[in-house]
C-alpha cells in the first residue's frame, strides 16, 4: 500500500529540516516519549541555553497518541519525529549521530533498553538516559551498554513525597555527599547546629518561598542527619501504635455485615422480629415465665408442636403463625450459609473480604508510583490496603509479598472503598496513571468523610496547583514535575547528587567544577549565593583536598580553578551557576600575579564571556562551543536578556 501523502509531505519536510541542521553548532537533544516528563525535559532544554542561541531538540513520538497532561509534541521551537518504533532508522531520522544527548522516557522498560541498544548501533559515544522502574533491570543495562547511560527511576525518585503527604510529613529524603548525611526537616525538628541552608518559607499568604534570603525563620531546611530519625519515620510509629488499639466491637459489626447479602439479611431479621412478638405475646396468654415463653418459642419454632383443639384461638393462630415463621427461618439460615461461603470465596479472589481497619493508609493504582508508596509504608511499618481495577497490576506480586490486601475493583464506587474503610483510614493516596479517574476517586472519597488527607497525583504540574487551590482536596503531586530535574542533570551531564521536592517544587542538589577563566575564577564565595535561586552548602578545592562544609566557609575566600562547589538550587539558578562557572568562549592565557594564588586577590580572564551548558569533570565544556559571536553582556551573572528570550517557548513557569 502507498504511504499517504501527507505522511510522505511530513517526511519530506523533516528530512529537509534535518539537512538543513547539519553543521549547526548548538548542542544537540533526542528526548523519546509522550507523557508530562518528556515534555518537562524537553522544555529545560530548550530554556538553558537560550543565551547562546539555544539547544536543538528533537523530539520522537508515536505517529498517534493521546497526551495525558502537556503535550511534548506542542513545544515551540523543537522539532518532531514521529514513529511508532525507535529503532535505528527512527534514530538516523532524527540525526542522533553527534547528538549531545538522548533520553529515552517512555514507560516500558523493555521497550526502552531495546530502543538504547539501536541508539548504541547509531552512534556509540552519545549519552543516554533511561528511564526504568525495574531496578534489577536498570544495573545490568549499565553493563550491557557500551555508551554512557544513566538509568533513573521517576517513581522512586517521586515516591518519598507521596508518602510524606500520607503522614502529614514533609519529605523524609535523605542523600550522602562526601563524609557527610544530609535529610530534609523541619527546624522545630533539628538541632540549630545541624541546619545547613534553609530552604523554604511556608505559608498560606504568601505561599512557597524557596531558599530565602532570611534563613533564620524558615520552616523548612536542610540539615546534617545525627542519628535522630526524620519526622516520616515519627509519624509512622506514632499511627502503628495508634493502629494496636482498634475498637473491637466495630470489627466484629464490620464482619458481621460483610458476611450476606442485604436483602437476606433484611428478610432474616423480619422473621426473627417476628418470632420475638409472638413469643412475648404466648408468654402473656400461656402466663408462664419469660425463660418458659423462650422454650416454648423457640421449640414450637423449630420442631412444631402437637396440635390441641382445646386451646383459646389466639393461641392457635399464633401456634400456627409460628409454625410457618420456623418454616421459612430454617431455609434463610442455611441460604445465609451458603451465600457467606459463596460471597467470601468471591470476596477473597478479588479482595473485597476485608476486616474493618482504623489508621491505615489506602493506596489506589499499584502502578510504579503506588508500588513505590506501598513499599515505603511498609518499611515503615503502616498498614496498607491497596485498590486496583486490575486484578494482576505490576505490585501485585510485591503486595502479596508484604501481605497487603488487594482490593479489585472500581475506586470512584463508594462499595469499592468502603470495602477498604476509607471512612477510618488515614489517608488516601491516589496513584493510578489515569487523572480522571485519580479526580472521581478522590471525590467519592471526601463523600465518605470531608476531613480525609487525600494526596492525589496528576500528571500536569500546573493542573495539579489549580486542583489543590480550587477543590481543596489536600496535596496534589505531579511526578514527572518532580522527576524532571534529575533527568535534566543526568542529560547535561551535571552531577545532580540528589533532589529535594518541596511542596510542588524540586530544589536539585548539585557538584559545580570551576573552569579557568571562568566568570567565577578569582571571585569569592559570597558571589555563588544568589537568594531565591542558589545557595552554596560546600566548597571542595582543587586538588582532592579534605572538602569544606558550610560550618567553615568564608564567603571571603577566593575560588580558584579546579574548585567543585556543592549548592542547592532552583533549576534557572543552576542554569546561571553552570554558565558562570563554564570557560570562556575563546580560551585566553590566565597570567596570574606571583604569589597572588595562595593570598591574593585572582584576577579571572573576562575578556570573554562564559559559554552556558556543563562543564566536565576536568573543568572543560561538555557540550560544542559556537565558534564565533559572543553572548551578551552580564549584570552580576544575570543575562539582561533571558526574561524575552523564555517568552518564545509556551508552557507555564519553570520546572523546579
Amino acid at each position: 500500500m502507498a504511504e499517504p501523502w501527507r505522511d510522505r509531505a511530513r517526511r519530506a519536510v523533516e528530512w529537509n529540516w534535518r539537512l538543513r541542521s547539519v553543521g549547526d553548532p548548538r548542542p544537540h537533544y533526542v528526548i523519546c516519549g509522550k507523557d508530562a516528563l518528556a515534555y518537562y525535559v524537553a522544555r529545560a532544554m530548550l530554556e538553558s541555553e537560550l543565551p547562546v542561541g539555544g539547544a536543538r531538540v528533537t523530539v520522537v513520538v508515536p505517529e498517534r497518541y493521546r497526551s495525558n497532561g502537556p503535550d511534548v509534541a506542542g513545544l515551540r521551537g523543537v522539532r518532531v519525529v514521529r514513529s511508532d518504533r525507535l529503532d535505528v532508522a527512527t534514530f538516523e531520522a532524527a540525526g542522533l549521530a553527534g547528538a549531545t544527548g538522548l533520553a529515552l522516557l517512555h514507560q516500558d522498560d523493555v521497550g526502552n533498553l531495546h530502543a538504547a541498544l539501536c541508539a548504541q548501533a547509531v552512534d556509540q559515544r552519545v549519552r543516554q538516559v533511561l528511564r526504568m522502574f525495574n531496578g534489577t533491570l536498570a544495573d545490568g543495562v549499565r553493563k550491557l551498554l557500551k555508551a554512557p547511560v544513566e538509568v533513573l527511576s521517576d517513581a522512586e525518585m517521586a515516591a518519598p513525597a507521596f508518602v510524606a503527604a500520607a503522614l502529614n510529613e514533609v519529605d523524609p529524603s535523605s542523600f550522602q555527599h562526601r563524609d557527610k548525611t544530609l535529610r530534609v526537616a523541619r527546624r522545630a525538628d533539628v538541632r540549630p547546629q545541624d541546619v545547613v541552608c534553609a530552604l523554604a518559607h511556608l505559608s498560606e499568604a504568601r505561599g512557597v518561598e524557596l531558599l530565602p534570603a532570611q534563613q533564620a525563620g524558615a520552616d523548612l531546611v536542610l540539615a546534617e542527619a545525627t542519628g535522630q530519625p526524620p519526622g516520616t519515620e515519627v509519624a509512622a510509629r506514632r499511627l502503628v501504635r495508634a493502629r494496636r488499639r482498634r475498637r473491637p466491637i466495630s470489627v466484629v459489626v464490620g464482619a458481621v455485615r460483610g458476611f450476606a447479602t442485604r436483602k437476606i439479611g433484611i428478610a432474616v431479621m423480619v422473621v426473627l422480629a417476628l418470632i420475638a412478638v409472638l413469643g412475648a405475646l404466648i408468654s402473656r396468654a400461656e402466663d408462664v415465665s419469660p425463660l418458659e415463653a423462650l422454650y416454648l418459642t423457640l421449640v414450637t419454632t423449630l420442631s412444631g408442636a402437637d396440635p390441641d383443639t382445646t386451646k383459646a384461638a389466639d393461641a392457635q393462630i399464633m401456634q400456627v403463625v409460628l409454625n410457618l415463621a420456623g418454616l421459612a427461618l430454617i431455609p434463610l439460615i442455611t441460604a445465609v450459609v451458603v451465600d457467606g461461603i459463596v460471597n467470601a470465596r468471591l470476596a477473597l479472589h478479588t479482595g473485597r473480604l476485608q476486616p474493618a481497619r482504623v489508621g491505615h493508609v489506602v493506596v489506589i493504582g499499584l502502578g510504579n508510583v503506588g508500588t513505590r508508596v506501598m513499599a515505603q509504608l511498609r518499611e515503615y511499618d503502616v498498614e496498607v490496603v491497596a485498590i486496583d481495577k486490575d486484578p494482576e497490576p505490576r505490585g501485585a506480586a510485591l503486595a502479596r509479598q508484604l501481605e497487603v490486601p488487594l482490593i479489585v475493583g472500581d475506586a470512584a464506587l463508594p462499595e469499592t472503598l468502603a470495602s477498604a474503610s476509607v471512612a477510618d483510614c488515614q489517608a488516601l493516596v491516589v496513584a493510578s496513571t489515569d487523572d480522571v479517574a485519580n479526580l472521581e476517586a478522590a471525590l467519592a472519597a471526601r463523600d465518605l468523610r470531608a476531613d480525609l488527607r487525600v494526596v492525589l497525583r496528576l500528571f500536569d504540574g500546573d493542573f495539579a496547583e489549580r486542583v489543590e487551590e480550587t477543590f481543596a482536596l489536600g496535596v496534589s503531586r505531579s511526578v514527572s514535575y518532580l522527576a524532571a530535574p534529575a533527568f535534566i542533570g543526568a542529560l547535561t551531564e551535571r552531577a545532580v547528587i540528589s533532589t529535594i521536592p518541596v511542596d510542588r517544587h524540586a530544589l536539585p542538589v548539585a557538584e559545580v567544577p570551576v573552569a579557568a577563566g571562568s566568570e567565577l575564577d578569582g571571585r569569592p564565595l559570597d558571589a555563588v549565593n544568589r537568594d531565591g535561586q542558589v545557595r552554596l552548602i560546600a566548597r571542595t578545592p582543587a586538588g582532592g583536598a579534605r572538602t569544606i562544609w558550610w560550618k567553615d566557609l568564608d564567603p571571603r575566600q577566593v575560588i580558584f580553578a579546579g574548585d567543585r562547589l556543592t549548592v542547592v538550587a532552583r533549576r534557572r539558578g543552576l542554569d546561571w551557576l553552570t554558565r558562570q562557572c563554564a570557560p570562556p568562549a575563546h580560551p585566553e592565557p590566565v597570567t596570574r600575579p606571583a604569589g597572588s594564588v595562595h593570598g591574593g586577590a585572582h584576577t579571572p580572564a573576562a575578556a570573554s564571556p562564559p559559554v552556558p551548558g556543563q562543564t566536565g569533570p576536568g573543568g572543560g565544556a561538555a557540550h560544542p562551543v559556537p565558534p564565533g559571536g559572543d553572548a551578551p553582556s552580564t549584570t552580576n551573572g544575570v543575562q539582561p536578556d533571558e526574561r524575552e528570550l523564555t517568552r518564545r517557548h509556551d508552557g507555564p513557569g519553570e520546572v523546579s
